[in-house]
């Protein structure tokens, strides 16, 4: 194990979580605690959010706070979204709070919005800010994973094991929604997982006319039921809209849609995320007692890495060319 070398101004540091809700926060939140009483230092954990900084609502916390939390989804801390605190006025009062307090250092675990918050309250006090990628999407730049992201793709897998059933049962083609606005790393994974005839994301055209000649193929060849992933973001609509297009364009198909929706969000987190939670909470408080400031914690290439805060929303990631060759390839 590499040695921390202990920064001598920092005494107390806090954490929050921003921004939507990823299994294996909790995970994350235990690392941070027990890491920062392992190097004697004072730990308090900021509620809601950016919510909670600009209001003052802060707790101490101690190893027993974090007892029995990691199999937990959510986050004990609970978090929230906040406008205020995207004006200059709400930067201003959190920077107030942070020194009323004597914050040494602040993590945030957060997306690319939160994280860019975080960056921009960095700016602005002297509080050391530290970034921790969470987002079921896994878009955040400057990481290979997000905590909650392989949960997130478990939980839709096991929704479509479950679907395909009755896909199969009554001959039907399900269109399976997942959530991914902008990005298709989730429904990208899902679909390999799944064994998806297909997969629709935001990033690419979506050919619905090829898609329907695809499934008539494989309705020829005997094919009784199929399933097709869409992401909520995918530039011809969400799942219903193209489902009635196919029901217009492939006679004889009795489509049905199911929307997954926060289901993703929820549960235990899995093995892989509650290991990569627990190195990412380690990661950042051990990167403030060296001295780091306004960087993110990640993981590339299988290894923990630091990168500029920005990473997270300046860097986009793409699609890996592999997975997207090895979907059209099994779904053939």
């Amino acid at each position: 194990m590499a040695l921390v070398v202990r920064s001598s101004h920092l005494k107390r540091i806090a954490v929050l979580t921003s921004g939507g809700d990823s299994p294996g926060l909790n995970a994350c939140l235990r690392a941070i605690v027990r890491t920062a009483l392992t190097h004697h230092l004072e730990i308090f954990g900021i509620r809601r959010g950016f919510k909670g900084l600009i209001s003052g609502d802060l707790i101490p916390l101690d190893g027993r706070s974090v007892s029995g939390v990691i199999n937990r989804g959510g986050t004990f801390l609970l978090t929230a979204r906040d406008k205020e605190f995207r004006t200059g006025k709400g930067i201003k009062k959190a920077c107030l709070v942070l020194a009323k307090h004597r914050m040494g250092g602040l993590i945030v675990l957060g997306g690319n919005g939160s994280l860019q918050g975080a960056w921009e309250l960095s700016q602005k006090t002297s509080t050391a800010v530290m970034g921790v990628p969470k987002s079921i999407d896994n878009d955040v730049g400057g990481t290979d994973f997000s905590i909650g992201f392989d949960t997130a793709v478990n939980t839709a897998v096991e929704v479509i094991d479950r679907i395909r059933d009755t896909a199969t049962s009554h001959e039907r083609l399900f269109l399976v929604e997942t959530m991914g606005r902008k990005r298709g790393f989730l429904a990208l994974a899902t679909a390999i997982a799944g064994g998806a005839e297909s997969v629709l994301l935001p990033e690419l055209s979506s050919d619905i006319p090829s898609l329907c000649r695809k499934l008539a193929e494989a309705k020829r060849h005997g094919k009784v039921s199929s399933i097709v992933v869409v992401a909520e973001g995918d530039e011809s609509g969400g799942a219903f809209k193209i489902a009635k297009r196919i029901q217009r364009s492939a006679k004889g198909y009795d489509v049905r849609v199911s929307v997954i929706g926060h289901q993703q969000r929820g549960g235990a987190p899995s093995a892989f995320d509650r290991i990569l939670a627990s190195q990412f909470g380690t990661a950042a408080v051990e990167a403030l007692i060296r001295g780091e400031r306004t960087k993110l914690v990640g993981i590339q290439g299988g290894k923990l890495t630091l990168s500029p805060l920005e990473s997270a929303w300046k860097i986009e990631k793409p699609l890996d060319p592999n997975l997207l060759r090895l979907s059209e390839i099994l779904s053939s």
